[in-house]
């Protein structure tokens, strides 16, 4: 698993190179590279990264579908290196964020 840990920082080097801040990539990939330490496992299944993205219940389904995606960005780098790797496909976790209902000044208030 040494070698996962080691791919992720290259990764999150490589990354950063190229102008991404990648606060939250970086610290959630970490996380799952545990979580893979946790469960024996040394490829990337979209079933492994799945379960970890839904882990926590106590948290908003944008910050699980957010999960998700970093890890979809990691094993698609990951998998040129290491073929057996899955990419979860997209839309495993739809979440589409609520946007405010815009206010629409009446012409009194305008005036």
């Amino acid at each position: 698993m040494i070698c996962l840990r080691k791919a992720v920082e290259n990764y999150l080097t490589m990354r950063r190179s190229l102008g991404f801040k990648l606060r939250n990539t970086g610290y959630n990939l970490r996380h799952f590279v545990s979580f893979m330490e946790e469960q024996k496992a040394s490829v990337i299944t979209t079933e492994l990264a799945l379960r970890w993205a839904q882990q926590s219940q106590d948290v908003q389904p944008a910050t699980m579908a957010a999960r998700l995606s970093f890890v979809r960005s990691f094993a698609r780098y990951w998998s040129a290196i290491d073929p057996r790797t899955e990419i979860p496909p997209m839309g495993l976790l739809p979440y589409r964020t609520k946007r405010a209902t815009p206010y629409i000044y009446s012409d009194h208030e305008i005036r």
